[in-house]
Protein backbone atom coordinates (compact mmCIF):
# COMPACT_ATOMS: atom_id res chain seq x y z
CA UNK A 1 0.00 0.00 0.00
CA UNK A 2 2.14 3.24 -1.28
CA UNK A 3 1.06 6.34 1.20
CA UNK A 4 1.67 9.56 0.72
CA UNK A 5 0.80 12.19 3.29
CA UNK A 6 1.49 15.37 2.44
CA UNK A 7 0.83 16.81 5.86
CA UNK A 8 2.14 14.34 8.32
CA UNK A 9 4.71 12.26 9.48
CA UNK A 10 5.18 8.40 9.71
CA UNK A 11 5.32 8.34 12.89
CA UNK A 12 1.85 10.33 13.22
CA UNK A 13 0.14 8.38 11.36
CA UNK A 14 1.93 5.44 13.09
CA UNK A 15 0.70 6.22 15.95
CA UNK A 16 -2.58 7.83 14.94
CA UNK A 17 -3.20 4.01 12.78
CA UNK A 18 -2.55 2.37 16.57
CA UNK A 19 -5.46 3.05 18.16
CA UNK A 20 -6.88 0.60 15.39
CA UNK A 21 -6.65 -2.64 16.75
CA UNK A 22 -3.66 -4.53 15.14
CA UNK A 23 -2.66 -2.22 13.03
CA UNK A 24 0.80 -1.03 12.67
CA UNK A 25 2.28 1.31 10.12
CA UNK A 26 5.87 0.45 11.77
CA UNK A 27 5.07 -3.26 11.08
CA UNK A 28 3.61 -2.93 7.65
CA UNK A 29 6.73 -0.63 6.55
CA UNK A 30 9.01 -3.50 7.89
CA UNK A 31 6.88 -6.43 6.06
CA UNK A 32 7.34 -4.28 2.94
CA UNK A 33 3.47 -4.03 2.66
CA UNK A 34 3.79 -0.32 3.14
CA UNK A 35 5.62 2.49 1.03
CA UNK A 36 5.38 6.47 3.01
CA UNK A 37 6.46 9.29 1.37
CA UNK A 38 6.63 12.38 3.97
CA UNK A 39 5.66 14.70 1.60
CA UNK A 40 6.51 17.75 3.51
CA UNK A 41 9.70 16.61 5.21
CA UNK A 42 10.85 15.74 1.63
CA UNK A 43 9.81 18.96 0.21
CA UNK A 44 11.73 20.87 3.04
CA UNK A 45 15.20 18.68 2.49
CA UNK A 46 14.93 19.15 -1.34
CA UNK A 47 14.49 22.80 -1.21
CA UNK A 48 17.57 22.94 1.51
CA UNK A 49 19.18 20.41 -0.38
CA UNK A 50 19.35 18.15 2.07
CA UNK A 51 18.01 15.43 0.30
CA UNK A 52 19.74 12.26 -0.78
CA UNK A 53 20.24 11.00 -3.96
CA UNK A 54 18.02 7.74 -3.53
CA UNK A 55 19.44 5.08 -6.63
CA UNK A 56 20.08 7.71 -8.66
CA UNK A 57 16.16 8.20 -9.23
CA UNK A 58 14.90 12.23 -9.13
CA UNK A 59 13.31 12.93 -6.27
CA UNK A 60 9.63 12.38 -5.98
CA UNK A 61 8.79 16.01 -5.59
CA UNK A 62 10.81 17.31 -7.94
CA UNK A 63 8.03 19.78 -9.79
CA UNK A 64 9.25 22.22 -6.12
CA UNK A 65 12.85 23.09 -7.42
CA UNK A 66 11.54 24.05 -11.00
CA UNK A 67 12.96 21.66 -12.89
CA UNK A 68 9.60 20.28 -13.58
CA UNK A 69 6.26 21.51 -14.28
CA UNK A 70 4.46 18.80 -13.92
CA UNK A 71 4.07 15.85 -11.12
CA UNK A 72 5.79 13.20 -13.63
CA UNK A 73 8.46 11.96 -10.84
CA UNK A 74 5.67 12.04 -8.27
CA UNK A 75 3.62 9.64 -10.28
CA UNK A 76 7.13 7.21 -11.18
CA UNK A 77 7.27 6.84 -7.50
CA UNK A 78 3.63 5.55 -6.65
CA UNK A 79 4.00 3.29 -10.20
CA UNK A 80 7.62 2.57 -9.15
CA UNK A 81 6.57 1.92 -5.51
CA UNK A 82 3.53 -0.70 -6.78
CA UNK A 83 5.70 -2.75 -8.41
CA UNK A 84 7.64 -4.71 -5.36
CA UNK A 85 11.00 -6.42 -5.53
CA UNK A 86 10.72 -9.86 -6.88
CA UNK A 87 7.91 -11.48 -8.84
CA UNK A 88 5.02 -10.35 -6.25
CA UNK A 89 2.92 -7.72 -6.94
CA UNK A 90 0.11 -5.70 -4.49
CA UNK A 91 -2.98 -7.53 -4.24
CA UNK A 92 -5.76 -4.63 -4.32
CA UNK A 93 -3.04 -2.42 -3.56
CA UNK A 94 -4.70 1.25 -1.84
CA UNK A 95 -2.89 4.46 -2.67
CA UNK A 96 -4.05 7.29 -0.05
CA UNK A 97 -2.87 10.82 -0.29
CA UNK A 98 -3.09 12.51 2.77
CA UNK A 99 -3.52 16.38 1.62
CA UNK A 100 -3.56 16.78 -1.97
CA UNK A 101 -4.36 20.32 -1.23
CA UNK A 102 -0.67 20.98 -0.44
CA UNK A 103 0.02 19.92 -3.67
CA UNK A 104 -1.94 23.39 -5.00
CA UNK A 105 -0.01 25.17 -2.02
CA UNK A 106 3.29 23.99 -3.43
CA UNK A 107 2.51 25.80 -6.86
CA UNK A 108 1.19 22.73 -8.80
CA UNK A 109 -1.38 23.38 -11.22
CA UNK A 110 -4.78 22.52 -10.99
CA UNK A 111 -4.27 20.32 -14.02
CA UNK A 112 -0.94 18.83 -13.31
CA UNK A 113 -2.75 17.43 -9.88
CA UNK A 114 -5.84 15.95 -12.07
CA UNK A 115 -3.86 14.70 -14.23
CA UNK A 116 -1.03 12.56 -11.63
CA UNK A 117 -4.83 11.70 -9.97
CA UNK A 118 -6.21 10.12 -13.40
CA UNK A 119 -2.72 8.13 -14.16
CA UNK A 120 -2.72 7.30 -10.31
CA UNK A 121 -6.05 5.29 -10.84
CA UNK A 122 -5.39 3.92 -14.05
CA UNK A 123 -2.43 2.19 -12.24
CA UNK A 124 -4.24 1.80 -9.57
CA UNK A 125 -7.72 1.00 -10.18
CA UNK A 126 -7.88 -0.24 -13.71
CA UNK A 127 -4.75 -1.84 -13.68
CA UNK A 128 -4.30 -3.38 -10.49
CA UNK A 129 -7.69 -3.84 -9.52
CA UNK A 130 -7.35 -1.60 -6.27
CA UNK A 131 -8.24 1.98 -4.64
CA UNK A 132 -7.32 5.08 -4.48
CA UNK A 133 -8.44 7.11 -1.60
CA UNK A 134 -7.89 10.98 -1.52
CA UNK A 135 -8.07 13.93 1.22
CA UNK A 136 -8.77 17.48 -0.06
CA UNK A 137 -9.83 20.37 1.39
CA UNK A 138 -13.19 22.37 0.63
CA UNK A 139 -15.06 25.19 1.80
CA UNK A 140 -17.79 26.80 0.86
CA UNK A 141 -16.90 30.11 1.58
CA UNK A 142 -12.93 29.70 0.15
CA UNK A 143 -11.95 31.98 -2.94
CA UNK A 144 -9.41 29.14 -3.78
CA UNK A 145 -10.80 28.68 -7.03
CA UNK A 146 -7.90 26.22 -8.03
CA UNK A 147 -8.37 24.09 -5.26
CA UNK A 148 -12.69 24.31 -5.65
CA UNK A 149 -11.29 22.77 -9.36
CA UNK A 150 -9.75 20.43 -8.30
CA UNK A 151 -12.70 19.60 -5.33
CA UNK A 152 -15.45 19.43 -8.23
CA UNK A 153 -13.02 17.44 -10.69
CA UNK A 154 -12.65 15.11 -8.14
CA UNK A 155 -16.45 14.44 -6.89
CA UNK A 156 -17.42 14.32 -11.11
CA UNK A 157 -14.73 11.09 -11.13
CA UNK A 158 -15.07 9.57 -7.46
CA UNK A 159 -17.43 6.26 -7.08
CA UNK A 160 -17.90 7.41 -3.25
CA UNK A 161 -17.28 10.66 -1.38
CA UNK A 162 -17.58 11.58 2.38
CA UNK A 163 -17.55 15.25 3.71
CA UNK A 164 -16.49 15.67 7.17
CA UNK A 165 -17.54 19.17 8.65
CA UNK A 166 -17.78 20.52 12.46
CA UNK A 167 -20.80 20.80 13.75
CA UNK A 168 -22.97 23.00 12.94
CA UNK A 169 -24.00 23.84 16.84
CA UNK A 170 -20.75 24.41 17.71
CA UNK A 171 -17.87 22.63 19.88
CA UNK A 172 -19.09 19.09 21.88
CA UNK A 173 -16.84 17.32 24.45
CA UNK A 174 -17.06 13.77 22.80
CA UNK A 175 -18.25 14.49 19.12
CA UNK A 176 -16.07 16.36 17.04
CA UNK A 177 -17.38 16.51 13.34
CA UNK A 178 -20.36 15.18 11.44
CA UNK A 179 -20.02 12.64 8.20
Amino acid sequence: VPFAPFLQSCSLCDVMFSSLEGVSLTAARERGQLVFLEGLKSCLDLLFGEEEEQSGQPSPLQFISGSASDLKALFDFVRTSLTPAGSDSWKGPVLLVDDLSVLLGLGTTPVAVLDFIHYCRVAVCSQLKGNVVVLVHSNEDSEDEENELVVNSLCHHSDLILWVEGLATGFCKDVHGQV
